[in-house]
């Protein structure tokens, strides 16, 4: 398996320097403690299958930040200059958490009196215009709803415009709910339903190991390597600077993933916790969305009404923030950039908003849906990540009209 992924991708890091950073002890100390007093806040008002939840979460943004995993730039990398190495470290992680979550759907394991449940989202219009709008707004937003988490709380300011719009496009969607509600649409399909859990997993695995195999030919095709390019020792130098090869970041995300499966019941998801959140602050505002249409159906009131720190995803999510945030403190590399220009804070916002729009009429995003939908058998993934590919493509063409770049040479996915 090792030897058809390839060397893990390397990332575009700055050399190492002469030493390594030291730790930010203030700035560790202040999240850390923020951290730990929230554990004990939830645990205490909510129990400890909530606290379980937020400190996946914060493993998750540790694990993020130090494998510089994401979705975005593995995409954009493959449609641009045809590097597969990102995705093959994304199929490692499909195929790694649909390992584990299958065993757990079959067996029913569960804890704190769960029983997991598949991610089987329905296939219709609404699919396959959110899958594509998600795809073109992580272009332009500069990061998919994990990426967008894990570099705000690495200290990345510009990314907190792209969240800012994820929350705008997230409401936006629940205003006008009634617009999409009744969009041509059909029931979910699961793989197991057909062939049982066994056979689903073998499909999944062959499908992913024939993407892993296409992209290394496709690779090859468009970037012949180059005859006697000596071993890199990138590996090294982003394991001295505290990064991890992705592909064994993506084995971490994968089983931290199926954590969350098997202490919530329901899959690692991220972004319907957007639109909890604008909706509390409209709230705060003085506004009523507890009287729009999505907020009233069954499932949707309770959670508006309930404490953000009972909400899984709104849990998992915050400690991506924070997990990330230790994470870079430790390193040293944690900052707050400022440098941006305007129409970079404008690509940001739009792509934001289609990241919002496009993941609430998908019913999820490159967590919820696609990882999550494939890795318990759900069709609706598969159709997911070949829409949101094809939003990629565009999403590269629009880039340059923002001043953005787009990468002109196999030399990095990150």
């Amino acid at each position: 398996m090792t030897a058809l992924l390839g060397p893990a991708p390397t990332c575009a890091l700055p050399p190492p320097p002469e030493e390594a950073p030291p730790v930010q002890r203030g700035p560790l100390v202040g999240v850390a403690a923020v951290a730990a007093a929230l554990l004990v806040v939830v645990g205490s008002q909510h129990g400890a299958k909530f606290a379980v939840l937020l400190a996946l979460g914060l493993g998750l943004g540790i694990a993020l930040f130090h494998a510089r995993f994401g979705f975005t730039s593995g995409w954009r990398q493959l449609v641009a200059v045809g590097n597969g190495a990102g995705v093959r470290a994304h199929a490692l992680l499909l195929g790694t958490a649909a390992t584990l979550c299958m065993v757990l759907l079959a067996s029913g394991t569960g804890l704190f009196g769960s029983t997991p449940q598949p991610s089987g989202g329905q296939i219709g219009v609404a699919l396959l215009l959110g899958s594509f709008l998600f795809g073109l707004g992580m272009q332009l937003g500069g990061a998919c709803a994990s990426g967008t988490l894990f570099a705000v709380g690495s200290g990345q300011s510009s990314v907190l415009v792209t969240l800012l719009g994820f929350i705008v496009g997230s409401v936006l969607y629940t205003w006008q709910f009634d617009l999409v509600d009744d969009l041509p649409t059909f029931e979910p399909v699961l793989l197991q339903d057909h062939v049982g859990y066994g056979g689903a997993w073998v499909v999944t695995i062959a499908a992913l190991l024939a993407i892993v195999a296409g992209s290394r030919a496709y690779q090859a095709r468009r970037n012949p390597p180059p005859a006697g390019r000596p071993p890199s020792a990138a590996g090294v130098a982003r394991l001295w600077r505290g990064s991890w090869p992705m592909l064994a970041g993506a084995v971490v995300l994968a089983v931290l993933a199926a954590g969350v499966l098997l202490v919530s019941g329901g899959t690692w998801g991220v972004t319907s916790a957007f639109g909890l959140w604008g909706a509390k602050l409209l709230q705060v505002a003085g506004m009523h969305p507890e009287t729009w249409a999505f907020w009233q159906q069954p499932g949707q009131a309770e959670q508006l009404a309930g404490s953000v720190l009972a909400d899984k995803n709104s849990l998992t999510n915050i400690g991506i923030i924070l997990g990330a945030a230790v994470a870079a403190t430790l390193a040293g590399v944690w900052t707050f950039r400022h440098r941006f220009t305007g129409k970079e804070v404008a690509a940001a916002f739009i792509g934001g908003i289609l990241l919002g729009v496009g993941a609430r009429l998908a019913s999820g995003c490159n967590i919820g849906a696609y990882l999550g939908g494939i890795s318990t058998g759900s069709l609706s993934g598969w159709i997911w990540g070949v829409v949101a590919l094809a939003g990629t493509w565009v999403g590269l063409k629009l880039r340059p009209l923002f001043g953005l770049s787009v990468p002109r040479s196999d030399d990095s996915i990150c």
